[in-house]
């Protein structure tokens, strides 16, 4: 998903140009609220929220309002309480977790093997014929099932033993 988000943004942001631009675009990442924790990356590193780039040249609150001692004593504090809002971000993304494994298993449809049934087994990318491309074949078998392990998974002999 990250790098998803970062090629996205590189594509829209840059023509070309990507070198004086890349810093930008990782400064905006890591900037932004990840959904899974809640948080800012730079955030749960550092234990602060930033100030983005363009708010420095504005005139707005969090500029005027700017005191290096009590900045700095604010910033202490927020150290102090950086493993409250990991713990804080860990739980959010746990609740988060349980969400996408409940919206994955409503689309599941389980199907049950029976010892004795003849089943084919996917070809997994490590064990695929390179050669053949994306025409080659997917599945492979026919295989036995010999036993249930545990949901969802079986034990499988060939039929030849």
């Amino acid at each position: 998903m990250t790098n998803r988000s970062l090629l996205k943004i590189i594509i829209t942001r840059l023509e070309g140009a990507w070198p004086k631009e890349l810093s930008n675009i990782l400064w905006a990442y890591r900037t932004t609220i990840r959904v899974p924790t809640g948080e800012t990356p730079f955030r749960l590193t550092f234990g602060i929220e930033t100030i983005i780039l363009v708010e420095i040249g504005l005139t707005n609150i969090r500029v005027k309002a700017y005191e290096e001692q009590r900045n700095h004593q604010e910033h202490n504090n927020n150290l102090d309480l950086i493993d409250e809002v990991r713990d804080e971000a860990s739980k959010w993304m746990e609740k988060y977790r349980k969400a996408m494994a409940r919206y994955y298993n409503k689309k599941v449809k389980v199907r049950r093997c029976n010892v004795s049934d003849l089943v084919l087994k996917k070809i997994s990318q490590e064990t695929k014929d390179l050669s053949q491309g994306k025409l080659g074949q997917a599945w492979e078998g026919p295989y036995q099932v010999i036993r249930h392990s545990r949901e969802g998974s079986y034990y499988l002999k060939t039929l030849d033993n």
